[in-house]
């Protein structure tokens, strides 16, 4: 099964073209033969990126939202901020696993990152530090895995049916 994913780069200084991070994402869901629906680049605003994963959770063909950057712990790191008030339900785990794999490749300072997901209208959002190193650990390390229908023993496409279930 493809999925639909929406991709939100996070940031102040990068463009479409310059944006690394969102760059080596895009061939990765590429790569998975995943479909990727939308993508943006906005500022370390909460307000602007609360607006955009609104816009993104009201479409219907939009499955996974993935952002990219505002993770760490600076003043301007407000991504999980922006998530967490959107969100449904949260899905610690994925935090937990993504600072273990992490552990592995940057050491202690994998405990900088602040790197989460959620559900929220029947969707998953996963905010992913703006590190091409971070991405590549989120997305090789868990999603790609993650988003394949045939992972075993399970993985997050076989619920997407039943997110919305009360």
């Amino acid at each position: 099964m493809n999925v639909n994913i929406a991709l939100l780069t996070v940031t102040d200084t990068r463009t479409l073209r310059t944006d690394k991070s969102g760059n080596i994402l895009y061939k990765k869901i590429k790569k998975a033969k995943h479909n990727l629906i939308d993508r943006k680049i906005c500022k370390d605003n909460k307000r602007d990126i609360k607006k955009i994963l609104k816009y993104w959770l009201k479409k219907k063909k939009i499955d996974v939202i993935i952002t990219t950057g505002g993770t760490g712990l600076t003043g301007r790191d407000i991504t999980p901020e922006a998530v967490e008030e959107v969100a449904d339900k949260r899905i610690p785990g994925f935090g937990e696993i993504f600072r273990y794999v992490s552990l592995k490749t940057v050491g202690t300072s994998s405990i900088q990152s602040r790197a989460c997901a959620v559900l929220a209208k029947g969707k998953y959002i996963f905010a992913l530090p703006g590190s091409s190193g971070g991405v590549k650990d989120a997305w090789d390390k868990i999603l790609v895995h993650q988003l394949n229908i045939n992972h075993r023993p399970c993985n997050f496409v076989e619920l997407i049916p039943r997110l919305k279930e009360k």
